[in-house]
């Protein structure tokens, strides 16, 4: 699940998102999940997962495999258009914006106060036997088919079993799957199998385009089954979850979160560099906070600010589960608190060594940053802090001091806008997405950000130039 729910699974060269399962295919055939996408909607204790899945492979007869609570029925499955996780991800990915200075002398808008702060404008943007007597020890619940896919959902009673039921359905499994599936036998969950009709399928490129696959159900436990998705991992994997819920933000509950480091200026060189620059930033980010699970953001998915995309629209959460979810909204107000979904990004990175278990989700207080507002007299907010509402972003700038004449005798410096009549192409929000394809270099933090950014202890471009000066300045006798 590479977006919003994404697991990243290595492949060589490059390293590519995981999976919450794993694929599995015939004639020993090795197969990469090469990107996935994975949305959780959550409300009371429904929960609805969609994924989109590619992989780069032979093209051959495959499947793939998840572990779910319960039995699916077909009604609880379906595809979707892949457009829709296209939204999501660019909506709540990290994003570089431009401020051009506005003309000192400039004497509107009026600013106006907020919580002791000033806000600035800011510009619109089958069954097998069992080996004993007895019910056996994996047993075909369901089968059924949807789009491309011929699905069968399975429960075992022992992982040695349901290894062999997969290898005597000639799929070639994974060494080292049983002790993975032993957790899950003992937790009572199932097993969904969709095999994948290989003339139905379009590739691209080597890489097949599989319709995304959306299912729901009931669970007390709100949690995302990964280590699966481990089972093929040579190198680190990146884990991008997004959830959806009504007025809640979702944070992980067995281990430890982070906010990225945002509102950080950056050099004009990082227009053309900005995914280096936020790869490095959020490695740096787990290094101080090992183990870690990033929050990126969280924001009222019918909002943004600046927006990189159009925010979601009530088709968009159709589509990824609000039509299955127990409290219903109303169609005559748009704006009805059931029916305003906070958008979370979460985002891990692990190898097989530093992911021991499943996450967990648990509910988290509103969070605000990454916006343009000014804390007082100490200049742009910085970091996140508790509110009443969720606005936090990753959210980093280019800014352009003013370069025109100055014709006042009380000029204000400071105020940020659009771009000047004479700049030509302002580039708009630019996303950093797919990051997890970026060479990564430390470096880029320190060779980029011009502010400081305390919580990794970087001093930034300003600040470094500031000193050399101070150290090349003659020494007064």
């Amino acid at each position: 699940m590479h977006r919003l729910v994404t697991l990243l699974l290595a492949v060589a060269p490059v390293a590519a998102h995981a999976f919450c399962g794993f694929y599995v295919a015939g004639g020993g055939a090795s197969l990469f999940n090469d990107a996935t996408q994975v949305v959780l909607m959550r409300d009371k204790t429904r929960t609805v997962l969609s994924m989109e899945n590619s992989y780069r492979g032979p093209p051959e007869d495959f499947a793939m495999v998840v572990p779910v609570p319960v039995v699916l029925k077909k009604e609880q499955v379906k595809t979707l258009p892949r457009d829709v996780f296209r939204r999501v991800d660019t909506l709540s990915a990290p994003r570089l914006v431009e401020y051009w200075e506005v003309d000192p002398c400039y004497l509107e808008p009026e600013y106006r106060r907020r919580k002791g702060g000033v806000v600035a404008p800011v510009p619109a943007m089958a069954e097998i036997g069992g080996l004993a007597a007895g019910a056996p020890l994996v047993k075909v619940e369901a089968r059924f088919a949807v789009g491309e896919y011929d699905v069968v959902i399975l429960s075992a009673r022992d992982a040695l079993a349901l290894e062999r039921w997969l290898r005597e359905n000639r799929y070639r499994i994974p060494e080292g799957a049983e002790p993975l599936f032993r957790p899950y036998i003992q937790a009572g969950m199932k097993f969904f199998v969709a095999k994948v009709n290989a003339k139905k399928m379009t590739f691209e490129k080597g890489v097949a385009r599989l319709s995304p696959l959306r299912f729901h159900y009931d669970s007390e436990k709100f949690e995302l089954p990964v280590r699966l998705g481990l089972i093929n991992a040579k190198e680190k994997q990146d884990l991008i979850v997004h959830v959806l819920a009504r007025n809640q933000r979702y944070e992980v509950a067995n281990r430890p979160n982070v906010t990225i480091p945002t509102n950080v200026d950056l050099a004009p060189s990082a227009k053309s560099e900005f995914p280096y620059f936020y790869v490095s930033l959020f490695d740096r980010t787990l290094a101080r906070n090992p183990g870690a699970v990033v929050t990126e953001y969280a924001w009222q998915a019918t909002s943004c600010d600046p927006c990189p995309s159009s925010p979601l629209s009530a088709e968009d959460f159709a589509l990824l589960g609000a039509d299955v979810l127990p409290t219903p909204s109303r169609p005559d107000d748009e704006w009805a608190p059931e029916r305003q979904f906070v958008l979370t990004r979460l985002h891990a990175r692990y190898d097989k060594t530093s992911l021991g278990e499943d996450l967990v989700f648990k509910a988290a207080p509103p969070i605000v940053g990454g916006r343009e507002f000014l804390a007082g007299d100490q200049g742009l907010e910085q970091g996140a802090r508790p509110d009443t509402s969720n606005n936090f972003q990753g959210r980093y700038a280019i800014r352009y001091p003013w370069k025109g004449a100055v014709a006042c005798k009380a000029p204000v410096y400071g105020r940020w806008g659009g771009p000047w009549p004479s700049v030509v192409d302002p580039g708009g929000v630019r996303p950093a997405t797919d990051t997890a394809f970026v060479p990564r270099d430390p470096a880029k933090v320190d060779a980029l950000a011009e502010s400081p950014i305390a919580e990794l202890s970087v001093k930034g471009l300003k600040a470094r130039a500031g000193e050399a000066l101070r150290l090349a300045a003659p020494t007064k006798p």
